[in-house]
């Protein structure tokens, strides 16, 4: 989970490699509505995010009822956007690992690559994230290190 740059695809997939789960990438599950609401620099409200979140946390129980471990990308800023993707499976068996990073840092690494997210939308997704609460199983991950080590240490939390 985390703002846009965090480098959530980048990260998940690793931990997916490593750990050998199904990697699900969140961004390619919006419906064409979002990304040319994003793409036209509209930040998405949470009428738009709901009906993604619960394609999303639907996959999650899918999988998780087959015994599928998975990593899956999402921002997930809200704790109700959260708590929808974990209401199919059972308590305690999502851990979400919050990429965080300072703006400006966020801001450079989203001028340098193409999404459908511009990097003007940033500010929004800063004003709407809600920090995890101590409920939350999860834990924040400092992405201004390299990515190996932001990598190393989330396997060393996940593998606790």
């Amino acid at each position: 989970m985390g703002v846009s740059g965090t480098g959530k695809t980048t990260v998940a997939t690793e931990l997916a490699e490593h750990f050998g789960w199904r990697f699900i990438e969140g961004d390619s599950l919006h419906p064409a509505a979002n990304i040319a609401k994003m793409s036209a620099g509209v930040p998405l409200d949470d009428d738009d995010r709901q009906p993604w979140l619960e394609v999303l946390g639907r996959l999650l129980a899918f999988h998780h009822a087959d015994g599928i471990s998975s990593v899956l990308t999402c921002s997930a800023l809200k704790r109700s956007y959260r708590d929808v993707l974990r209401a199919g499976v059972p308590d305690g068996s999502v851990f979400f690992v919050h990429l965080a990073a300072p703006f400006e840092l966020l801001l450079q690494r989203m001028e340098s690559r193409e999404h459908f997210m511009p990097p003007s939308l940033l500010q929004s997704q800063f004003d709407t994230l809600e920090p995890l609460r101590a409920d939350e199983a999860g834990e924040v991950f400092d992405v201004s290190e390299p990515v190996e080590d932001v990598v190393r240490s989330v396997v060393d939390v996940v593998s606790r």
